[in-house]
């Protein structure tokens, strides 16, 4: 790991003009990460494209046929070419395939972060040289860094509350060298205020929340339901084994969840420490049995490779196990193929297939890369 100062910036756009395909998913960020760059490049150097990437119905999130259209306004308005790629078939195999398949047997993949690693940020930075583009730009509230050597960096946007590292943390070298993030050195507000100024259709649009191929009035057990068996199981106390009543779909239960497993004769909330679908079992457990203190990493992914290991094998990081979760004090060692992060102190049990983020404690807003937890 590099060690030498680095510089801040969104933009890989400073010295020269370049052409810049902008990926317009009909938001806010987007849509004010385009007009920046109109603003700063000129019309003829930006072209906006969203990606139409699930083929189902869609009334959330960045799927729907209105989210398309407003950023074809927003790319009219703007004075730019606007184009929409279909890359329905790589978003089905490689977000919603896994997605299934890991609910399936207990897991609780992150489809956002599964399609900026397999979409967003491979097949569109693909596509774009293809094209002839010299960056690709989202709205995503993230910036690049430059060390004096011009490595890259994956630097926290400026809103603490926005922050969208986490889900970048799988970006390498080759495409933060092409990425262009024009609204991660505002805050939130500041991009409202900008659409604003500029009369963009998307001053107000709220932000999406959900997955984005899943409906509202489905929900995951409808859009799971029809795509695998569900199972009823059992709760099961962690220490005694003692049966504690039924679940109505095993599938449906994720590592760390309260919400449904009810309370201990002490009075506490239960939280859910371990799930085993071929067993139809959930295994339940008060406060203290959510925590753990270690986790193994797969899909491990560096920034700029790993660091240089200690003398005990071993380097420090700051562990953030979700998207807006508080970063925690680790260590991180070579285990197998993949990590082991051992915490300063116990966290909440973080559910296999989601993604832990990794920081440098010498700069904590600077990311190191990310694993995905066993």
């Amino acid at each position: 790991m590099h060690s030498t100062g680095s510089r801040a910036s969104s933009s890989a756009c400073e010295t020269r003009a370049v052409r810049v395909l902008v990926a317009m998913s009909g938001g806010v960020d987007s849509s004010v990460a385009a007009a920046l760059l109109v603003e700063s490049l000129g019309p003829d150097h930006v072209v906006g494209a969203t990606l139409k990437l699930w083929g189902g119905d869609s009334d959330s999130g960045c799927c729907s046929v209105a989210d398309v259209d407003d950023a074809r306004r927003v790319a009219d308005q703007l004075g730019i070419v606007h184009h929409v790629f279909n890359f329905a078939a790589d978003f089905e195999a490689h977000v919603v395939d896994p997605y299934v398949a890991g609910h399936a047997e207990g897991r609780t993949p992150n489809p956002c972060i599964e399609c900026n690693r397999h979409l967003k940020f491979d097949r569109l930075l693909e596509r774009a040289a293809a094209l002839g583009f010299d960056a690709v730009a989202t709205g995503h509230h993230a910036r690049v860094g430059h060390d004096d050597d011009g490595t890259c960096r994956l630097l926290r946007g400026a809103d603490d509350a926005k922050d969208q590292s986490y889900v970048l943390a799988m970006l390498g070298q080759d495409a933060l060298a092409r990425c262009v993030f024009p609204v991660g050195d505002r805050t939130k507000d500041d991009v409202r205020a900008e659409a604003t100024r500029l009369g963009l259709r998307t001053a107000d649009k709220p932000d999406s929340q959900d997955v984005c191929f899943i409906r509202s009035d489905v929900g995951r057990a409808g859009f799971l339901g029809d795509r695998v068996p569900l199972h009823a199981g059992r709760l099961v106390d962690h220490a005694t084994g003692d049966d504690l009543g039924a679940v109505d779909a095993v599938e449906l239960v994720t590592v760390g969840q309260r919400r449904g497993m009810g309370h201990g004769t002490d009075g506490r909330r239960r939280f859910v420490t371990a799930v085993d679908v071929p067993a139809r079992r959930v295994t339940v457990g008060p406060p203290e049995a959510s925590l753990a203190i270690e986790h193994r990493l797969h899909t491990v992914a560096w920034v700029d490779g790993p660091p240089a290991l200690g003398a005990d094998g071993a380097w420090p990081v700051l562990a953030q196990c979700s998207a807006h979760g508080r970063p925690a004090a680790a260590t991180v060692r070579p285990f197998g193929d993949g990590l082991s992060v051992t915490f300063a102190e116990a966290q909440r049990r973080v559910a296999p297939g989601q993604t832990i983020a990794l920081y440098d404690p010498a700069r904590p807003d600077s990311v190191l890369g990310s694993g995905i937890v066993q």
